[in-house]
Protein backbone atom coordinates (compact mmCIF):
# COMPACT_ATOMS: atom_id res chain seq x y z
CA UNK A 1 0.00 0.00 0.00
CA UNK A 2 1.88 3.09 -1.17
CA UNK A 3 0.77 6.23 1.75
CA UNK A 4 1.30 9.70 1.06
CA UNK A 5 4.26 11.25 2.66
CA UNK A 6 1.97 13.26 4.91
CA UNK A 7 0.36 10.36 6.78
CA UNK A 8 3.50 8.24 6.55
CA UNK A 9 4.58 8.83 9.84
CA UNK A 10 0.93 8.33 11.67
CA UNK A 11 0.98 4.99 9.44
CA UNK A 12 4.58 3.77 10.93
CA UNK A 13 3.25 4.97 14.56
CA UNK A 14 -0.50 2.81 14.15
CA UNK A 15 0.78 -0.12 12.24
CA UNK A 16 2.08 -1.44 14.96
CA UNK A 17 -1.80 -2.66 15.97
CA UNK A 18 -1.61 -5.42 13.16
CA UNK A 19 1.09 -6.54 14.64
CA UNK A 20 0.70 -9.82 16.99
CA UNK A 21 0.68 -9.26 21.15
CA UNK A 22 3.53 -12.24 20.55
CA UNK A 23 5.90 -9.60 19.72
CA UNK A 24 5.46 -7.61 22.68
CA UNK A 25 8.25 -9.01 24.64
CA UNK A 26 9.61 -7.06 27.33
CA UNK A 27 12.35 -6.91 29.76
CA UNK A 28 9.96 -8.50 32.60
CA UNK A 29 9.56 -11.47 29.75
CA UNK A 30 7.40 -13.11 27.97
CA UNK A 31 4.29 -14.56 28.26
CA UNK A 32 4.95 -17.27 30.74
CA UNK A 33 2.23 -19.68 29.23
CA UNK A 34 4.38 -19.88 25.93
CA UNK A 35 0.78 -18.92 23.89
CA UNK A 36 1.37 -16.11 21.40
CA UNK A 37 -2.20 -14.04 20.95
CA UNK A 38 -3.10 -14.05 17.63
CA UNK A 39 -1.89 -17.55 16.26
CA UNK A 40 -0.16 -17.72 13.66
CA UNK A 41 0.97 -13.91 13.48
CA UNK A 42 4.17 -14.82 15.03
CA UNK A 43 4.96 -17.20 12.15
CA UNK A 44 4.14 -15.12 10.01
CA UNK A 45 6.28 -11.98 10.97
CA UNK A 46 9.08 -14.74 11.04
CA UNK A 47 8.49 -15.66 7.80
CA UNK A 48 9.02 -12.26 6.66
CA UNK A 49 13.10 -12.30 7.70
CA UNK A 50 15.71 -12.80 5.11
CA UNK A 51 18.50 -14.66 7.14
CA UNK A 52 20.81 -14.17 4.42
CA UNK A 53 23.21 -16.90 5.35
CA UNK A 54 23.01 -15.53 9.39
CA UNK A 55 24.61 -18.16 11.49
CA UNK A 56 26.03 -18.67 14.56
CA UNK A 57 26.04 -15.82 17.57
CA UNK A 58 26.39 -12.53 17.90
CA UNK A 59 27.39 -10.55 20.86
CA UNK A 60 26.27 -6.84 21.18
CA UNK A 61 25.83 -4.26 23.72
CA UNK A 62 24.66 -0.93 24.85
CA UNK A 63 21.83 1.70 25.14
CA UNK A 64 19.35 -0.40 28.14
CA UNK A 65 16.24 2.26 26.56
CA UNK A 66 16.40 0.11 23.18
CA UNK A 67 16.29 -2.80 25.45
CA UNK A 68 12.91 -4.23 25.56
CA UNK A 69 12.70 -3.46 21.61
CA UNK A 70 15.69 -5.47 21.06
CA UNK A 71 14.21 -8.32 23.04
CA UNK A 72 11.06 -8.44 20.62
CA UNK A 73 13.52 -8.23 17.78
CA UNK A 74 15.95 -10.96 18.67
CA UNK A 75 12.72 -13.29 19.51
CA UNK A 76 11.83 -12.69 16.03
CA UNK A 77 14.65 -12.99 14.49
CA UNK A 78 16.50 -15.80 16.47
CA UNK A 79 12.87 -17.65 15.65
CA UNK A 80 13.57 -17.34 11.39
CA UNK A 81 17.54 -17.84 11.38
CA UNK A 82 18.29 -19.75 14.36
CA UNK A 83 21.38 -16.86 14.91
CA UNK A 84 21.82 -16.49 19.24
CA UNK A 85 21.84 -12.83 19.92
CA UNK A 86 22.85 -11.79 23.52
CA UNK A 87 22.51 -8.08 23.99
CA UNK A 88 23.29 -7.10 27.30
CA UNK A 89 21.98 -3.66 28.03
CA UNK A 90 24.47 -2.20 30.34
CA UNK A 91 24.07 1.30 28.76
CA UNK A 92 25.72 3.70 25.61
CA UNK A 93 28.77 4.13 27.56
CA UNK A 94 29.70 0.62 27.76
CA UNK A 95 28.40 -0.37 24.35
CA UNK A 96 30.88 1.94 22.79
CA UNK A 97 33.76 1.05 24.81
CA UNK A 98 32.93 -2.39 24.39
CA UNK A 99 32.79 -2.10 19.91
CA UNK A 100 36.06 -0.12 19.80
CA UNK A 101 37.74 -2.68 21.64
CA UNK A 102 36.70 -4.88 19.21
CA UNK A 103 34.77 -7.10 22.28
CA UNK A 104 31.13 -7.03 20.02
CA UNK A 105 29.66 -6.51 16.55
CA UNK A 106 27.33 -4.08 16.95
CA UNK A 107 26.64 -1.46 19.99
CA UNK A 108 23.45 0.48 20.93
CA UNK A 109 23.76 4.52 22.12
CA UNK A 110 21.46 7.13 22.64
CA UNK A 111 23.94 9.24 21.82
CA UNK A 112 26.27 9.80 18.40
CA UNK A 113 29.64 9.09 18.24
CA UNK A 114 31.82 11.55 19.34
CA UNK A 115 34.86 12.16 17.08
CA UNK A 116 37.26 10.82 19.37
CA UNK A 117 35.47 7.21 19.56
CA UNK A 118 35.24 7.51 15.82
CA UNK A 119 39.05 7.63 15.56
CA UNK A 120 39.05 4.96 17.92
CA UNK A 121 36.75 2.54 16.33
CA UNK A 122 39.11 2.75 12.94
CA UNK A 123 41.53 0.39 14.54
CA UNK A 124 38.69 -2.13 14.68
CA UNK A 125 36.85 -1.74 11.55
CA UNK A 126 40.02 -2.32 9.19
CA UNK A 127 39.79 -0.05 6.27
CA UNK A 128 36.55 1.85 7.81
CA UNK A 129 35.35 2.91 10.64
CA UNK A 130 31.97 3.03 12.84
CA UNK A 131 29.12 4.66 11.63
CA UNK A 132 25.32 5.47 13.77
CA UNK A 133 22.76 3.84 12.32
CA UNK A 134 19.06 5.61 13.88
CA UNK A 135 17.32 2.62 14.77
CA UNK A 136 15.09 3.50 17.36
CA UNK A 137 12.97 6.34 18.21
CA UNK A 138 11.20 6.86 21.38
CA UNK A 139 9.92 10.12 24.56
CA UNK A 140 12.15 10.07 27.87
CA UNK A 141 9.68 9.43 30.13
CA UNK A 142 9.17 11.46 33.59
CA UNK A 143 7.88 8.83 36.17
CA UNK A 144 6.30 10.15 39.16
CA UNK A 145 5.33 8.32 42.68
CA UNK A 146 3.63 11.60 44.49
CA UNK A 147 0.30 10.20 46.57
CA UNK A 148 -2.99 11.39 45.35
CA UNK A 149 -1.33 13.49 42.47
CA UNK A 150 -2.74 11.85 38.89
CA UNK A 151 -1.88 14.35 36.35
CA UNK A 152 1.29 16.81 37.14
CA UNK A 153 2.66 19.68 34.58
CA UNK A 154 5.99 20.57 34.73
CA UNK A 155 8.14 22.57 32.35
CA UNK A 156 12.01 22.88 31.51
CA UNK A 157 12.80 25.43 34.35
CA UNK A 158 11.32 23.77 36.97
CA UNK A 159 12.89 20.14 35.38
CA UNK A 160 15.92 21.56 36.66
CA UNK A 161 15.74 22.94 39.88
CA UNK A 162 13.77 19.79 40.80
CA UNK A 163 17.00 17.56 39.14
CA UNK A 164 19.20 20.08 41.01
CA UNK A 165 18.13 19.92 44.27
CA UNK A 166 16.96 23.61 43.86
CA UNK A 167 13.41 22.23 44.29
CA UNK A 168 12.90 19.99 47.05
CA UNK A 169 9.41 19.52 48.53
CA UNK A 170 6.33 18.73 45.91
CA UNK A 171 4.41 21.41 46.88
CA UNK A 172 7.16 24.09 46.10
CA UNK A 173 5.53 27.53 45.03
CA UNK A 174 6.79 26.82 41.20
CA UNK A 175 5.01 23.18 41.01
CA UNK A 176 1.81 24.77 42.55
CA UNK A 177 1.83 27.30 39.73
CA UNK A 178 1.63 25.28 37.21
CA UNK A 179 -0.70 22.71 38.81
CA UNK A 180 -3.04 25.34 40.54
CA UNK A 181 -5.93 22.67 40.81
CA UNK A 182 -3.34 19.34 42.00
CA UNK A 183 -3.26 18.75 45.73
CA UNK A 184 0.12 18.50 46.39
CA UNK A 185 1.42 17.39 49.40
CA UNK A 186 4.76 18.63 51.81
CA UNK A 187 6.53 15.52 50.81
CA UNK A 188 10.72 15.87 50.13
CA UNK A 189 11.44 14.89 46.04
CA UNK A 190 13.39 12.42 45.49
CA UNK A 191 14.99 12.74 42.00
CA UNK A 192 16.44 9.69 40.70
CA UNK A 193 19.30 9.91 37.84
CA UNK A 194 21.22 6.91 36.15
CA UNK A 195 24.93 6.28 38.26
CA UNK A 196 26.41 5.06 35.38
CA UNK A 197 27.56 6.76 31.77
CA UNK A 198 24.19 6.91 29.51
CA UNK A 199 22.74 8.29 26.22
CA UNK A 200 19.26 8.48 28.47
CA UNK A 201 21.10 11.14 30.73
CA UNK A 202 22.75 12.94 27.89
CA UNK A 203 19.71 13.20 25.96
CA UNK A 204 17.70 14.57 28.93
CA UNK A 205 20.21 17.27 29.61
CA UNK A 206 20.80 18.28 26.12
CA UNK A 207 17.26 18.87 26.73
CA UNK A 208 17.66 21.00 29.90
CA UNK A 209 20.72 22.91 28.41
CA UNK A 210 18.58 23.95 24.92
CA UNK A 211 15.24 24.84 27.02
CA UNK A 212 16.43 26.23 30.46
CA UNK A 213 20.87 26.98 29.89
CA UNK A 214 19.94 29.95 32.75
CA UNK A 215 18.55 26.77 35.76
CA UNK A 216 20.97 24.28 33.94
CA UNK A 217 24.74 25.04 33.77
CA UNK A 218 26.24 21.69 33.47
CA UNK A 219 28.07 21.15 30.48
CA UNK A 220 26.20 17.70 29.97
CA UNK A 221 27.08 14.14 28.89
CA UNK A 222 26.46 10.81 29.59
CA UNK A 223 27.91 10.76 33.16
CA UNK A 224 25.56 12.49 35.23
CA UNK A 225 26.35 15.80 36.82
CA UNK A 226 24.27 17.14 38.75
CA UNK A 227 24.39 17.37 43.18
CA UNK A 228 22.30 15.65 44.83
CA UNK A 229 19.56 13.18 44.00
CA UNK A 230 19.28 9.39 43.79
CA UNK A 231 21.57 7.14 41.31
CA UNK A 232 20.19 3.78 40.08
CA UNK A 233 21.74 1.40 37.35
CA UNK A 234 20.44 1.03 34.05
CA UNK A 235 16.54 2.52 33.07
CA UNK A 236 14.98 -0.28 34.79
CA UNK A 237 16.63 0.96 38.30
CA UNK A 238 15.44 4.10 37.77
CA UNK A 239 11.94 2.97 36.90
CA UNK A 240 12.24 0.77 39.90
CA UNK A 241 13.68 3.23 42.25
CA UNK A 242 10.31 5.59 41.42
CA UNK A 243 7.98 2.66 41.96
CA UNK A 244 9.27 2.05 45.06
CA UNK A 245 9.80 5.37 46.69
CA UNK A 246 6.94 7.77 47.86
CA UNK A 247 8.27 11.56 46.45
CA UNK A 248 10.48 9.78 43.73
CA UNK A 249 10.81 10.99 39.98
CA UNK A 250 12.89 9.79 37.47
CA UNK A 251 13.62 9.42 34.23
CA UNK A 252 13.63 6.56 31.57
CA UNK A 253 12.20 5.51 28.01
CA UNK A 254 8.18 5.06 27.94
CA UNK A 255 8.59 1.20 27.67
CA UNK A 256 9.71 1.42 31.21
CA UNK A 257 6.90 3.91 32.72
CA UNK A 258 4.44 0.27 32.43
CA UNK A 259 1.93 1.23 35.66
CA UNK A 260 3.40 4.57 36.97
CA UNK A 261 2.12 8.23 35.76
CA UNK A 262 4.04 10.59 33.53
CA UNK A 263 4.84 14.31 33.79
CA UNK A 264 3.28 16.06 31.03
CA UNK A 265 5.71 18.79 29.67
CA UNK A 266 4.54 22.92 29.00
CA UNK A 267 6.63 23.44 25.97
CA UNK A 268 4.99 26.99 25.14
CA UNK A 269 2.30 25.20 22.73
CA UNK A 270 -1.17 25.74 23.85
CA UNK A 271 -1.46 22.09 25.83
CA UNK A 272 1.06 20.30 27.65
CA UNK A 273 2.19 17.40 25.99
CA UNK A 274 2.27 13.62 27.33
CA UNK A 275 4.88 11.38 26.51
CA UNK A 276 3.60 8.83 23.87
CA UNK A 277 4.98 6.95 20.65
CA UNK A 278 3.27 10.02 17.90
CA UNK A 279 4.24 12.74 20.50
CA UNK A 280 7.80 11.39 19.72
CA UNK A 281 7.66 10.78 16.40
CA UNK A 282 5.99 14.18 15.89
CA UNK A 283 9.34 15.47 17.27
CA UNK A 284 11.58 13.39 15.75
CA UNK A 285 10.27 13.72 11.88
CA UNK A 286 12.07 17.39 12.44
CA UNK A 287 15.47 16.10 13.18
CA UNK A 288 18.16 16.84 10.52
CA UNK A 289 20.92 14.35 9.36
CA UNK A 290 24.21 15.95 10.41
CA UNK A 291 26.15 12.82 9.94
CA UNK A 292 28.49 12.77 7.04
CA UNK A 293 29.24 9.96 4.51
CA UNK A 294 27.62 6.88 5.81
CA UNK A 295 26.66 8.19 9.44
CA UNK A 296 23.28 9.26 9.84
CA UNK A 297 23.21 10.78 13.02
CA UNK A 298 20.58 13.50 13.81
CA UNK A 299 20.12 16.70 15.60
CA UNK A 300 16.93 16.40 17.57
CA UNK A 301 14.51 19.47 18.55
CA UNK A 302 14.54 20.07 21.86
CA UNK A 303 13.01 23.18 22.07
CA UNK A 304 10.01 22.49 19.71
CA UNK A 305 6.92 24.60 20.37
CA UNK A 306 4.62 22.21 17.81
CA UNK A 307 1.05 21.57 19.14
CA UNK A 308 1.49 17.93 20.13
CA UNK A 309 4.99 17.31 19.70
CA UNK A 310 6.94 15.89 22.67
CA UNK A 311 10.16 17.69 22.68
CA UNK A 312 12.11 14.99 25.71
CA UNK A 313 13.27 12.66 22.91
CA UNK A 314 15.69 10.06 22.06
CA UNK A 315 16.98 8.09 19.16
CA UNK A 316 19.05 4.97 19.52
CA UNK A 317 21.49 4.48 17.44
CA UNK A 318 22.94 1.05 16.33
CA UNK A 319 27.09 1.36 15.49
CA UNK A 320 28.79 -0.75 12.96
CA UNK A 321 31.81 -0.60 11.28
CA UNK A 322 30.66 1.07 7.58
CA UNK A 323 33.56 -1.52 6.18
CA UNK A 324 35.73 -3.87 8.26
CA UNK A 325 33.38 -5.77 9.76
CA UNK A 326 34.49 -9.29 11.10
CA UNK A 327 33.62 -11.79 8.21
CA UNK A 328 32.23 -14.30 10.68
CA UNK A 329 29.39 -12.19 12.58
CA UNK A 330 29.31 -9.81 9.08
CA UNK A 331 25.95 -11.98 7.93
CA UNK A 332 24.16 -12.14 11.45
CA UNK A 333 24.55 -8.54 11.68
CA UNK A 334 23.71 -7.72 8.28
CA UNK A 335 20.89 -9.89 8.34
CA UNK A 336 19.23 -8.54 12.02
CA UNK A 337 19.97 -5.06 11.61
CA UNK A 338 17.93 -4.98 7.93
CA UNK A 339 15.32 -6.55 9.67
CA UNK A 340 15.27 -4.04 12.14
CA UNK A 341 15.08 -1.14 9.35
CA UNK A 342 12.63 -2.82 7.82
CA UNK A 343 9.11 -1.78 7.48
CA UNK A 344 8.23 -5.50 10.10
CA UNK A 345 11.01 -4.79 12.23
CA UNK A 346 9.70 -0.64 13.03
CA UNK A 347 6.20 -2.12 12.70
CA UNK A 348 6.95 -3.68 16.24
CA UNK A 349 8.33 -0.46 18.27
CA UNK A 350 4.72 1.34 18.44
CA UNK A 351 3.78 -2.46 19.91
CA UNK A 352 6.22 -1.26 22.65
CA UNK A 353 5.92 1.90 23.64
CA UNK A 354 8.81 3.47 21.20
CA UNK A 355 8.60 5.62 18.08
CA UNK A 356 9.29 4.32 14.65
CA UNK A 357 11.72 6.17 13.07
CA UNK A 358 10.45 8.37 10.25
CA UNK A 359 10.41 6.55 7.03
CA UNK A 360 12.81 9.64 5.02
CA UNK A 361 15.38 8.91 7.38
CA UNK A 362 14.78 5.18 7.98
CA UNK A 363 14.95 4.42 4.26
CA UNK A 364 18.67 6.34 3.93
CA UNK A 365 19.33 3.28 7.17
CA UNK A 366 18.34 0.86 4.84
CA UNK A 367 20.42 1.64 1.77
CA UNK A 368 23.32 2.21 4.43
CA UNK A 369 22.65 -1.20 5.97
CA UNK A 370 22.72 -2.90 2.77
CA UNK A 371 26.36 -1.32 2.22
CA UNK A 372 28.34 -2.63 4.96
CA UNK A 373 31.30 -4.84 4.42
Amino acid sequence: MKLQRKNRLRALSLGAVAVSGALALTACGSDDTGTKPGGSSSSAAAGSIKCDGAKGQLLADGSSAQKNAIDAWVKNFSQACGVQINYKGAGSGAGVTSFNQGQIAFAGSDSALKPDEVVASKKVCKGGQAIDLPMVGGPIALGYNVPGVDDLVLDAPTLAKVFDSKIQKWNDPAIKKLNPSAKLPDLKIQAFHRSEDSGTTDNFTKYLIATTPDNWKYEGGKAWQAQGGQAASGSAGVAQGVKQNPGAIGYFELSYAKDMTTVAIATGAKSPVKPSTDSATADIAAAKVVGTGADLSLKLDYNTKAEGAYPLTLVTYEIVCDKGNKPETLPATKAFLTYLASEDGQKVLAQNDYAPIPEEIIAKVRTTVASLS
